[in-house]
C-alpha cells in the first residue's frame, strides 16, 4: 500500500484569486503593462504589445480575424472580459466549446480563449491536422491545479489496496487536467459536467459502485445529495495525509469519496449573501453554481450549471429580479442582455476568475498576428496514449447522457 504524507501546498492558482477583485462593477481592460501590476503570474509578451491601449488592440485584432477567415475559429468561456467574448465564434461552457471545435473540419487552427484543462479538451477533440491554442499559458484553473496527477495516482492505489478492484468508480469533472481524464478512462470511469453530473453519478450507482469524485468536493457533495446520498456516507480525500486522512474500516462504508478541491470563484458565496439579496428584493429568484458549498446551494432557488443559469434568467419574465452566484464577467453580461431584468451578483465585491481574466486583448492579438506570420504560439498538445483514454471516459459520457 502507498501512503504518503505531503506538505500541503496551496496552488498559486488559488493565492492569487483575489488579485483583480474591486468594489465597483467597472471591469474594462487597461493597457497590459498597467495589468502586469495585478502581481499574478503573466506569460512574457513583446513590449510593443503591452503597450497598446485597449483600442489599438481592438482594431489590430479585428484585421487580424478578417485576415485569417475560416482558416481561424475563436472560442471563448462564458467567464472571458467582453473585449474577448465579442470576438468568439462560439462562446459557451468547456465542453460545449470543445465539441464546437471538433465539428470544425474546415478550421486549421483553434484559439480557444479559456484555461488550459479547456485547451487541452479542444485538442483531445479535435483532429491531428488542427492546432489548438492558448492565449496566454498562465491561464489555468485553481480547480484543476488542487488534484495533481502524482496524487490521484497514489489515492487511486491506495483506494484499489483497500477496496479490491472493481469496488469503485472515478468520475473527473469536466475541470480537470487531460491525465485525469486519462486515468478515468483507463479505470472504468467517466467524465461529467455540471449539468449532466447526476446522470453520471446514476450511471456509476446502477453497477453497484462506489464513487471517488474529482477534483471539486462541492459539486460531488452537491451532487450525491440530489442522488440520495446522505452526508454520513460521504468521506472527502485529503492528498495530504495517509489514506486520505481515514481508515480502511471508514473507506469501505463509504459511498462517494470527495477529492479536497474547490473553486475559488463559488466559494466566495455565501448564506449571508443570500439573506441580504432576500431583505433588499423580496421577489428576488436566487440561482447558484452547483460548485457552490452546500449551504449556499440549499438556501438558493435554483442551481444549476453556466448554460441552465443563462437560460434560467434569459427565458424570464420581463420585471423579474435575479440574484446570482457564479463568476462576475457572466453575470453582467446577463445583465447588459436583460435590461428589463434585474440581474446581479450575490458578492458585492467584484472578482473575476483570475485565471479566465489573463487572456488579455494583447494575447490575443499576438497569438493572431503569429497564425498570420505562419507561428503558432502556445500550441496545446496532449500525447495520444493520454488521448486515448480520456476520450473513452469522455465518450462514455455521451453514451450515458
Amino acid at each position: 500500500m502507498v501512503v504518503n504524507i505531503r506538505e500541503r501546498i496551496i496552488p498559486i492558482t488559488e493565492i492569487e484569486q483575489s488579485a483583480f477583485c474591486q468594489s465597483d462593477e467597472e471591469l474594462r481592460s487597461k493597457p497590459l503593462a498597467e495589468e502586469f501590476q495585478a502581481g499574478v503570474q503573466w506569460q512574457k509578451l513583446p513590449v510593443s504589445y503591452m503597450k497598446m491601449s485597449p483600442d489599438e488592440l481592438d482594431a489590430r485584432i479585428a484585421e487580424a480575424r478578417a485576415a485569417l477567415g475560416q482558416k481561424l475559429v475563436i472560442l471563448g468561456h462564458h467567464y472571458q472580459r467582453n473585449e474577448i467574448i465579442k470576438y468568439a465564434d462560439l462562446r459557451g461552457d468547456s465542453f460545449k466549446l470543445s465539441q464546437y471545435a471538433a465539428s470544425q473540419d474546415e478550421a486549421e487552427h483553434i484559439v480557444f480563449c479559456g484555461v488550459h484543462f479547456m485547451a487541452e479538451t479542444a485538442d483531445i477533440l479535435s483532429t491531428p491536422n488542427q492546432s489548438v491554442t492558448l492565449p496566454n499559458l498562465t491561464a489555468g484553473c485553481s480547480m484543476a491545479d488542487m488534484a495533481k496527477i502524482d496524487d490521484v495516482l497514489d489515492c487511486w492505489d491506495d483506494l484499489q489496496d483497500v477496496l479490491g478492484n472493481d469496488e469503485i468508480i472515478p468520475i473527473t469533472y469536466m475541470n480537470s487536467t487531460a491525465s485525469i481524464k486519462a486515468l478515468c478512462g483507463r479505470n472504468g470511469g467517466i467524465v461529467c459536467t455540471s449539468s449532466n453530473a447526476p446522470a453520471t453519478f446514476e450511471w456509476a450507482l446502477a453497477q453497484d459502485k462506489r464513487v471517488l469524485f474529482l477534483p471539486d468536493q462541492h459539486l460531488g457533495r452537491n451532487t450525491g445529495l440530489k442522488m440520495g446520498i446522505g452526508l454520513e456516507d460521504m468521506l472527502v480525500w485529503s492528498p495530504f495525509k495517509p489514506l486520505g486522512g481515514h481508515t480502511e474500516h471508514a473507506l469501505r462504508q463509504a459511498k462517494l469519496l470527495l477529492w479536497e478541491g474547490h473553486c475559488s470563484v463559488h466559494t466566495r458565496f455565501t448564506v449571508a449573501q443570500i439573506v441580504l439579496a432576500r431583505k433588499q428584493y423580496p421577489d428576488v429568484n436566487v440561482v447558484v453554481h452547483p460548485e457552490c458549498v452546500m449551504e449556499v446551494v440549499e438556501a438558493a432557488d435554483y442551481d444549476g450549471s453556466t448554460e441552465y443559469i443563462i437560460r434560467a434568467v434569459t427565458d424570464s419574465p420581463a420585471g423579474s429580479v435575479w440574484a446570482i452566484g457564479t463568476e462576475i464577467s457572466l453575470v453582467n453580461r446577463l445583465a447588459a442582455e436583460n435590461p428589463d431584468k434585474t440581474v446581479f451578483c450575490l458578492d458585492a465585491v467584484v472578482c473575476p476568475c483570475s485565471t479566465m481574466y489573463r487572456i488579455h486583448p494583447a494575447y490575443l492579438s499576438w497569438v493572431l498576428d503569429g497564425l498570420n506570420e505562419g507561428v503558432i504560439v502556445n500550441r496545446i498538445e496532449v500525447d495520444e496514449p493520454t488521448a486515448e483514454h480520456a476520450r473513452i471516459a469522455l465518450d462514455r459520457m455521451l453514451s450515458v447522457v
